[in-house]
C-alpha cells in the first residue's frame, strides 16, 4: 500500500507541474499580434 500512495504522490507532484507549467506560459507568454498573408500555390480563385 506505501507503493501507490507514493506512486499517486510522485504523479500528482508531475501532473501539478506540467499544469502549473503551462498556466504559466498561457497568462504570462502572449505572443504579438500581426497580420499574416500568403498565397497557396495552386489555388485560383473564380470571379464572379
Amino acid at each position: 500500500m506505501p507503493s501507490l500512495i507514493r506512486f499517486l504522490l510522485v504523479t500528482g507532484i508531475l501532473c501539478a507541474g506540467i499544469f502549473g507549467g503551462l498556466y504559466v506560459a498561457a497568462v504570462y507568454y502572449e505572443p504579438q499580434q500581426q497580420e499574416v498573408s500568403s498565397s497557396v500555390p495552386g489555388v485560383s480563385l473564380r470571379r464572379q
